[in-house]
């Protein structure tokens, strides 16, 4: 089987973090997001990958190809001349999405979830149509274009409501899908939306259905998703892998992820839902909750980081305290005793007075 994954451009939503790394190999549970899609669509007998992207930097190239390796798959860059949208990187890629009869899935790469590759492959395969889409449910649909199923045919779609004034339903598209290879027949090489697009030409066909996701789902492309996005992995990883989590006597509240090589003082307290990744530092007394801290950061004593992404190689001193949704790029310092609230912090500065409301620091 292939799979294509939608990469896009320069990750701006998770700037200050993406102009470091790029925006796949923002580690998200202490691997990189894309590791999560490659492993998953590998374990689902895919052998096809292919990033559709706009650029291609030489540090994915490489990192990938290790990947390749390890889960026995080849990945593929089809890179874009301008953006195609969501569809058309389907159309660019026909070559290999269309080289046999097989289908293929589609996923967005800001997409985190338990993804279910196989199930949907077996639902796919079984109602015969021409594509599905895996829908979540959630609880304020009228901020979503909202699935409406055909009253005779389980699943079947009969139309997409676009943030409906009047409840119609609760399931929204969630991002991923397996399609039919002429399916890219339907797509002109253009830019293109397969929401806005080419959904509809199948919907019309009676050709496109939708699976229903259980369990979590986020897309994490921006920090305060990115945030809660975690809060929803760890929280799964309880029920899935529940030997991956900390239960160090200094975790408070569950929900902790720690790489083996970080050092953490006996006496701080961290979680619930922190992630602390390798050869992080963290002191006495320090507290720290619903935050991801990167490699090689420190957090000194008695500092408090709550919802907070510590970038690479950062430093918050002590007696500091971040939180609401502060993002700290690589190499930033937090200086002792000062109060960082909703800040975006560029990275290499240096930050020794208060800011105490959303900003992004140059």
């Amino acid at each position: 089987m292939k799979g294509l994954i939608l990469v896009g451009g320069y990750g701006t939503r998770l700037r200050p973090l993406t102009l470091t790394v790029p925006k796949p190999l923002v580690e998200f549970g202490n691997r990189p997001m894309i590791l999560h899609q490659i492993e998953a669509l590998a374990a689902a007998g895919v052998t096809d990958i292919v990033l559709a992207v706009n650029y291609r930097p030489e540090v994915m190239v490489s990192t990938l190809k290790k990947y390749e390796e390890v889960y026995g798959v080849n990945i593929t860059f089809s890179v874009e001349e301008e953006p195609l949208g969501t569809a058309g990187p389907l159309k660019l890629a026909e070559a290999v999405l269309k080289k046999d009869n097989s289908p293929f899935f589609v996923l967005n790469s800001d997409v985190i979830c338990d993804y279910p590759f196989h199930e949907l492959a077996e639902f796919h395969k079984a109602h015969g149509g021409a594509g599905t889409i895996v829908a979540t449910k959630v609880d304020e649909p009228s901020k979503y274009g909202v699935i409406v199923h055909d009253r005779d045919t389980p699943n079947l779609i009969d139309r997409f409501v676009e943030k409906p004034v009047e409840f119609v339903g609760n399931r929204i598209n969630a991002g991923l899908y397996i399609l039919n290879p002429e399916v890219i027949d339907l797509i002109e090489m253009k830019p293109t939306s397969i929401e806005k697009e080419t959904f509809p030409i199948l919907v019309e066909q009676k050709q496109l259905y939708s699976f229903d996701l259980e369990g979590y789902w986020m897309d994490v492309g921006q920090p305060k998703d990115f945030l809660s996005g975690t809060c929803l992995y760890l929280t799964s990883l309880t029920k899935r892998s529940p030997e991956k989590l900390s239960h160090e006597k200094f975790v408070h509240g569950g929900n902790v992820l720690i790489d083996p090589t970080a050092k953490i003082h006996p006496n701080a307290l961290i979680g619930p839902n922190v992630v602390i990744g390798p050869n992080v530092v963290v002191g006495d007394g320090a507290r720290i909750q619903r935050s991801v801290l990167l490699s090689n950061s420190e957090v000194k004593d008695h500092a408090w980081v709550k919802s907070t992404i510590v970038g690479w190689n950062s430093r918050i001193g002590k007696w500091a305290r971040t939180e609401g949704v502060t993002v700290l790029g690589d190499d930033v310092e937090i200086k002792n005793e000062i109060y960082v609230n909703g800040a975006k912090v560029l990275p290499h500065k240096s930050i020794s007075s208060n800011v105490e409301h959303e900003s992004i620091i140059m």
